[in-house]
């Protein structure tokens, strides 16, 4: 078993009608090495310029990006090489990383190694605490930057130390 953390940006709210423009997977154990990072040229021609902006890049850039069939079928065969057992897909905003990851998957590949669930950091952490009003962006290292790599590597810290606090994770 291994918890994956991915985070991704998109130049609009869902997939198919908009795109994921990059994204950034970090197997969660000691080191955070085993490290993806992807950039996909867009699948559609809407876009809203505010949301793609985020991610630093323009959409003449995204244009130049990797073909999304062969990204995700990389992606894929990364997370084949780099886990044991099942993958969990955890994430600081689950409910939109994991929509986009999903679709992608599925649409590119026919299939999604992470099954049918996620996991949401911010939730975890909270129960952990047991006090709604909590975060937990105060035990990442790594800044959010907004690069998915940096911003999922962040995220697996603030994992591994929850670890550290007592959380029951098998890592």
């Amino acid at each position: 078993m291994a918890y994956v953390m991915v985070d991704v940006e998109a130049d609009g709210p869902i997939p198919g009608d908009y795109s994921m423009i990059c994204f950034g997977a970090v197997v969660v154990k000691e080191g955070l090495n085993q490290v993806f990072y992807g950039r996909l040229k867009p699948i559609s021609e809407k876009w809203i310029p505010e949301a793609l902006a985020v991610s630093g890049f323009t959409r003449e850039d995204t244009l130049n990006f990797d073909d999304p069939k062969k990204v995700m079928e990389n992606f894929t065969g990364w997370i084949m090489e780099n886990t044991k057992g099942r993958a969990f897909f955890v994430s600081d905003n689950n409910g939109f990383d994991w929509q986009f990851i999903n679709w992608y998957l599925w649409h590119f590949t026919g299939g999604n190694l992470f099954g049918h669930s996620s996991t949401n950091l911010g939730s975890l952490y909270k129960g952990m605490v047991k006090d709604m009003f909590q975060n937990f962006k105060h035990l990442r290292e790594t800044a959010h930057t907004h690069d998915p790599v940096d911003d999922a590597r962040g995220n697996a810290e603030a994992l591994l130390a929850m670890k550290t606090m007592g959380l029951k994770i098998a890592l």
